[in-house]
């Protein structure tokens, strides 16, 4: 079946559906097009997802736990899905909308050149039947004229009152009329057949030929549909498998969760080593003679002076108002020196240097890991100054490659580092050897404040060495003693460097053994001192004591299980909590907790 002769008489209808055929091929381009730019977006806004959902870097140490390690996986998964959206909409702009765009113009151009030879075809036929027209006209005319004359001649002959020349005039128009009417009549009949034979080889040669070239055309473009819809889900096919191993990752991501893996690592994160509390054993008060009510009674006093030492909300409290003598003592100046040296052994992220204000467990975990960090740098400078080594000895053998002494001073650069990390990694090893000999007990909560041994105050600095002080020398800063919250009197503050940088803070805490508003100052003449009622600080909030608490260090006091206390300055990060409780014989009592023995609830 062909158009040529099924639809030789369709012409018009033929070039609208053509035409319509086009507009059709562009309509899908225009919707791969729109897909098109569905598939990029959705890629663009898959990676966001993902990149909005990347672990920060302060959540770095959640990363150990398989719940985390999974959606990182299904994270990556996601960007791999993105990838193959991706690669659809690249496909689909490089194989289907090129092609469809290429064809387009091409069945454009052919079918604008079949309509046109095949509207020549119609105006050649048009004017030879038009030629026709006329021809036949004209012998209608010249016939009618030709009876005409004809009927005149025969009226002549027979009027006998005409004379023979008017009768031979008449037979002369008879004969001319009948030559032109034969001439018109030959002329029609060469126009009728030049007609038939034009308009037999236009409808069965030349149109069909016309229109058999605008089906091929109309097949094409209905191929090319074929074949674009085709291809368009054969690319969407390529990505499949990748696609079905993204979800088998996924499901492979979800598989790998392992809830008991991840309290085992929880356990592994926060346990801090301590021995949970003994039994409070009970005191028969009445089997207790009087010298040991005594020695308890004074006991209880000097806990209680201790903790109005070790806080500033005491009732009456002294200041110096000399504002110009703050270095004027060593002990002050000890204390400041302490402070930023103290500041200066902390780590990036306000740690101790050795790690010693963290629970036994935890700090040997941080060492382990600082200790395998030197390692690993050390083991990577060492690879570098062996390069640097052999460098050096080619140069040596062949002067035309480089010069030795180029490579001399990143050598000793290297040396140096390679020196500096030993020393490092040398310290480190130290201190995650005195972690490991330090008893549980040691580093409780109870003796994080001051380490007594013999009567004598045990000062441990950041370095992880310790001296003994007597009690009446030189007090050093304690680290337990939470050199953080060190602070001196508002009037010294204001004429001194109390700045981050100078090590010393803000809090309310004065450093033990400071000598600030002690009777042994007084005793040595500085008597420069006024002073002044102090308003006890509002309380943030309540406490409820989850342990008992015997209070063995100065600055803390003891607490019973179940007990309610007052927050009145919450914890700065190194594990002590201020609390208060009303004493009905001496008014307040102050002091610090560890926090992790209480459960506290702020005010809003």
């Amino acid at each position: 079946m062909s158009w040529g002769t099924e639809l030789w008489d369709q012409y018009d209808n033929l070039a609208i559906h053509t035409s319509k055929g086009i507009e059709f091929l562009d309509k899908y381009a225009n919707f791969i097009r729109d897909r098109l730019a569905i598939e990029t977006e959705y890629a663009a806004k898959l990676r966001r997802l993902a990149k909005n959902y990347q672990p920060k870097k302060k959540e770095e140490d959640d990363n150990e736990f398989t719940s985390h390690q999974a959606f990182r996986n299904v994270l990556k998964e996601i960007n791999d899905l993105a990838g193959q959206r991706e690669v659809v909409a690249e496909s689909l702009q490089l194989q289907i909308i090129q092609g469809i765009t290429l064809l387009s113009k091409t069945l454009r151009e052919e079918r604008k050149k079949c309509l046109s030879n095949g509207t020549y075809l119609q105006q050649n036929l048009s004017s030879q039947l038009s030629a026709l027209e006329r021809a036949k006209r004209n012998y209608e005319k010249a016939y009618r004229d030709s009876e005409k004359a004809v009927d005149n001649y025969k009226k002549a002959d027979m009027d006998l009152n005409l004379s023979r020349a008017e009768v031979e005039r008449y037979k002369n128009i008879m004969t001319a009329k009948i030559q032109q009417s034969d001439d018109a009549k030959n002329e029609y009949a060469n126009q009728l057949q030049k007609t038939n034979n034009l308009q037999q080889q236009h409808y069965n040669e030349l149109l069909p030929e016309v229109f058999n070239r605008l089906q091929e055309l109309d097949e094409k473009r209905t191929r090319g549909i074929r074949e674009f819809i085709i291809g368009a889900a054969d690319v969407e096919s390529s990505v499949a498998p990748i696609i079905a191993r993204c979800l088998e990752g996924m499901v492979k991501a979800g598989e790998s969760i392992n809830e008991k893996e991840d309290s085992y690592k929880v356990i592994e994160r926060y346990q801090s080593g301590f021995t949970p509390p003994t039994d409070i054993p009970f005191e028969d008060l009445s089997k207790q003679d009087p010298e040991s009510s005594q020695e308890s009674h004074y006991n209880n006093v000097q806990s209680s002076h201790l903790t109005v030492k070790g806080t500033i909300s005491a009732n009456r409290i002294k200041k110096r108002v000399g504002i110009f003598n703050i270095f004027g003592s060593n002990k002050q100046q000890k204390i400041i020196e302490a402070c930023i040296t103290l500041k200066n052994s902390l780590t990036a992220d306000g740690q101790k240097e050795d790690f010693s204000d963290l629970p036994p467990n935890q700090r040997r975990k941080k060492l382990q890991a600082k200790i395998a960090e030197l390692q690993q740098k050390i083991a990577q400078e060492t690879a570098a100054r062996d390069g640097l080594m052999k460098m050096k000895v080619v140069y040596e053998a062949n002067s035309s490659l480089g010069n030795p002494m180029t490579v001399e001073g990143q050598l000793n650069e290297s040396e140096h580092k390679l020196e500096k990390l030993k020393i490092d990694l040398k310290k480190y090893q130290g201190y995650l050897e005195r972690a490991n000999q330090i008893p549980m007990a040691s580093n409780s909560p109870q003796a994080n404040r001051n380490n007594l041994h013999n009567g004598h105050r045990v000062s441990r600095h950041s370095n992880g060495s310790t001296e003994d002080n007597n009690e009446d020398g030189d007090d050093q800063p304690d680290d337990g003693g939470s050199l953080s919250r060190v602070s001196l009197s508002k009037t010294h503050l204001n004429n001194s460097s109390a700045s981050p940088e100078s090590g010393l803070g803000t809090s309310h805490t004065s450093l033990p053994g400071s000598g600030q508003g002690s009777a042994h100052d007084n005793a040595m003449g500085e008597d420069a001192y006024y002073e002044t009622e102090m308003e006890l600080l509002q309380p943030l909030g309540t406490c409820r004591a989850l342990y008992p608490f015997e209070a063995t260090s100065e600055g803390s006091i003891p607490m019973n299980e179940g007990e309610v206390l007052q927050v009145i300055e919450i914890d700065q990060g190194d594990g002590w909590t201020r609390v208060r409780r009303l004493n009905n014989t001496n008014g307040w009592d102050e002091g610090f907790v560890p926090t992790s023995y209480i459960e506290c609830t702020l005010y809003a």
